[in-house]
């Protein structure tokens, strides 16, 4: 008897010793099979770094459907794993937002709320819930949308995707408020006949992040900078001008194109033409291991212009028309710059192709359907087609790129022109350092709507005609980022959580046996414990 009562003593002071011990070390081992339990040691780093304290505040609780409510626990997980590793430098807390003039508030921050359906007491109810997040830090605010995806997918599987992105989003949301060094941008907008308020929501958004410089004719702003943003150039570049873009490169300097491959002025119903877009890049592109073609693409998968397809009385019928000259690309490379990306909206994209370049990793990011046709510019341009119903076989090129990273280290175009006279010969660099360039099609997409009436731009991607936005902005920011950020952040982005649906029809059949089993597994796993504790008993202290 004195025996077990030591043995029970020793017991339970080994389990307040555990205790104790635990409650200064902390330990955490993540079993899933996709580690959604895991963050990516930049995360770690950026928030072991923080040098005060950032304070989250989720709006996403309360009552709520399965999927919503898996969404809402995601970004407590995550904030939990985020608070183990900043310590006191982050605090967060939920906040149901039930109150209008917080509603308010929250929309005028720039957090879009979504409508939730539900069924009480046999009735359709609709809500508004605000599936995002403010973060607060050193007097500053950052809002952030959590509830994102490709609309193209089911209603799970895009919750699934934004379970997958709260990592990042609300990580990139904490570097952007506790940024110590901005990067340098520049932007080339001599070349471009688009005016400012055209670019300005991207611009706008840039600006939170990183320092602004403008025009190729003012060298210092942006020839020791970290990236050349060049936006929908439509005049030729000069051979000095194209040297000093790629001794930009050989230095180590990311550059970022839009540029088009056929340039469409106008367009009238009965048609214009497009004709070839000569930058004077073509070579230099070449060289860098790509080739934007002078052609255009037609797609089946397109957006909807309005179109006057004929009268009533003295009306004009406007009736929304599928135009096959703007694409919407929902096919995407596997990259973390694209990844759980929404539909991107074009206009008049050219195809990539790429080209031997030793040493050059290529990684297409942007493909069109399948279902495409090329014109090859000069190509006739009218309105009057979208009235067509177009031959699918004549929609047979397949799918086409129209967005290419390049990485490594790239070759100067202009090795063994520089002769020693030259006085550019003591600075020239003919191979780089290891950079990133950035080749994308279509300059439009980076072009945003602007209000008239207003006189606002409207949001970078926004569709008037199905009042829908799509995902250039994500796009553009998202590889921008990646071709700037050393710290690997972004790699966030590749996390994956796979969905593991119940068989509903085994589900329906087997119903009884799995609630008879769980009912009664417990049950009788109790009672095989209690016997064999017993049975042991026995053994020990029976005569």
């Amino acid at each position: 008897m004195k025996q077990t009562l030591i043995k029970s003593l020793f017991f339970i002071g080994g389990l307040l010793a555990l205790n104790a011990l635990a409650s200064f070390v902390f330990f955490r081992w993540d079993l899933t099979q996709e580690k959604r339990y895991t963050i990516s040691d930049a995360t770690k780093r950026l928030l072991q770094n923080l040098e005060g304290q950032v304070m989250v505040k989720v709006y996403l609780t309360g009552d709520f459907p399965p999927g919503m409510e898996r969404l809402e626990r995601a970004i407590q997980e995550t904030l939990e794993a985020f608070a183990d590793e900043a310590g006191s430098n982050l605090a967060y807390r939920f906040i149901e937002p039930t109150d209008p003039k917080l509603q308010e508030e929250l929309m005028q921050k720039g957090l879009i709320p979504t409508n939730l359906f539900a069924k009480e007491d046999g009735k359709r109810t609709e809500r508004l819930v605000f599936p995002g997040a403010v973060l607060v830090y050193d007097g500053k605010e950052y809002p952030v949308q959590l509830l994102k995806g490709n609309k193209a997918t089911s209603a799970e599987d895009q919750l699934n995707q934004s379970y997958e992105g709260v990592e990042f989003e609300l990580a990139s949301a904490i570097r952007r408020l506790a940024l110590q060094e901005r990067r340098r941008i520049g932007v080339l907008v001599s070349h471009t006949k688009v005016l400012p308020e055209r670019f300005s929501d991207l611009l706008a958004s840039l600006q939170q992040d990183y320092d602004l410089y403008f025009d190729i004719q003012n060298p210092n702003s942006w020839e020791n900078g970290d990236l050349l943003l060049i936006p929908k150039p439509d005049s030729p570049f000069t051979e000095e001008e194209k040297y000093r873009l790629d001794q930009f490169v050989m230095k180590g300097g990311k550059i970022a194109l839009f540029a088009d491959g056929a340039q469409v002025d106008s367009v009238s119903l009965e048609g214009t033409f497009a004709q070839p877009l000569g930058l004077n890049l073509e070579d230099l592109l070449f060289k860098y291991g790509c080739r934007i073609n002078q052609n255009l693409i037609k797609d089946l998968s397109c957006a909807m212009i309005p179109l006057n397809v004929g009268n009533m009385g003295d009306k004009p019928q406007i009736q929304p028309m599928p135009w096959r000259f703007f694409p919407l690309i929902n096919s995407f490379g596997k990259h973390p710059i694209v990844r759980n990306l929404d539909a991107i909206y074009t206009r008049f994209p050219s195809t990539i192709d790429t080209v031997t370049a030793e040493g050059i990793t290529k990684t297409p990011l942007l493909f069109t359907s399948q279902y495409t046709n090329l014109l090859k510019a000069p190509a006739l341009v009218a309105y009057n087609e979208a009235r067509r119903q177009p031959d699918p076989r004549e929609y047979n090129a397949g799918v086409k790129t129209v967005a290419l990273l390049l990485e490594g280290s790239f070759s100067s175009l202009f090795n063994n022109r520089i002769l020693s006279n030259d006085p550019r010969a003591a600075s020239f660099v003919s191979k780089s350092k290891p950079t990133k360039i950035l080749v994308v099609s279509d300059g439009d997409l980076l072009v945003n709507d602007v209000d008239y009436k207003r006189n606002a731009p409207l949001p970078l991607g926004y569709d008037r005609l199905s009042g829908r936005t799509f995902a250039n902005k994500d796009f553009a920011l998202y590889a921008l980022d990646y071709l700037l950020e050393a710290e690997g952040l972004i790699t966030a982005r590749n996390k994956q959580v796979t969905l593991r649906p119940l068989d509903k029809i085994r589900l329906n059949e087997q119903r009884t046996q799995w609630q008879m089993l769980n009912l009664l597994a417990p049950l009788a796993l109790i009672g095989l414990i209690g016997v064999v504790w017993q049975w042991r008993r026995g053994r020990l202290y029976g005569r």
